[in-house]
């Protein structure tokens, strides 16, 4: 589990559960499968000494980790944590005891804030009334194309503290976007070998939007060979914005 992440809108990453399957056009390049299989082609150990759950199950098979749950704990000082960098938890192989056993972690450590991020909007929004939302949860949906604009709409029923978008990698325009009831909006380009190219009005047609509604908006980066191939200036500034921290 990585105390500190190179993600620019976290601190940390956790990942109580590891491993996914490709659900829509965002997920062709998926930088987690691609380290996954780096991290066996290495030889690395599927845990370390702490119990971290580096890899996943065969391929890239979806697994729980149980022995995960006790990370957060060991954490001193607060942060802010992404959850499952390599997975997604509202995934339907997720038993919804494990998703709650999650849940009750990060209640139980209100000193941290939590970014959850999933795919999966339709369950998330089926099991939502079945969690316990702790002021500490942030809850988003990644929404790449005009395709994926649903889980806006999914999103807008969860008794989250903070919604939020992730539109990374910005795929298409999202023509219609509604930010009623959202907190929050990350974009950026897609990243790797083989990755897609970012419209730059594409980007700042959501910025505008936002500035607009008052949401905070973070551009995250324009893409590339490398994530950092083409900065992350969007017309003549970075946006770095975010939600204000909901209090423990």
């Amino acid at each position: 589990m990585s105390d500190r992440s190179s993600i620019e809108w976290t601190e940390a990453t956790w990942n109580p559960t590891t491993g996914c399957d490709r659900i829509s056009k965002g997920c062709d390049n998926c930088y987690a499968l691609t380290l996954a299989k780096r991290l066996k082609a290495m030889g690395a150990a599927k845990y370390q000494a702490d119990g971290d759950p580096r890899t996943s199950g065969p391929g890239f098979a979806l697994t729980t980790h149980a022995s995960a749950l006790t990370v957060p704990y060991g954490w001193r000082s607060p942060r802010t944590v992404f959850v499952n960098s390599m997975s997604d938890l509202f995934h339907a192989r997720v038993p919804l005891p494990f998703v709650r056993r999650v849940f009750e972690v990060m209640a139980d450590t209100p000193q941290h804030t939590y970014q959850v991020l999933t795919k999966r909007s339709r369950r998330l929004r089926q099991v939502a009334g079945k969690l316990t939302w702790p002021p500490n949860v942030w809850i988003g949906v990644s929404v790449e194309d005009q395709a994926s604009m649903y889980r806006v709409d999914d999103l807008r029923e969860v008794p989250a503290a903070v919604r939020f978008l992730s539109c990374e990698p910005l795929l298409g325009p999202l023509t219609g976007l509604d930010l009623e009831s959202i907190g929050w909006v990350i974009a950026g380009g897609e990243s790797g070998p083989g990755h897609r190219r970012m419209d730059p009005e594409w980007a700042a047609e959501i910025r505008d939007l936002c500035v607009a509604a008052r949401v905070p908006f973070f551009f995250k980066q324009w893409g590339g060979h490398t994530p950092k191939s083409n900065g992350r200036d969007l017309e003549g500034r970075t946006w770095d914005q975010m939600p204000l921290a909901v209090p423990a």
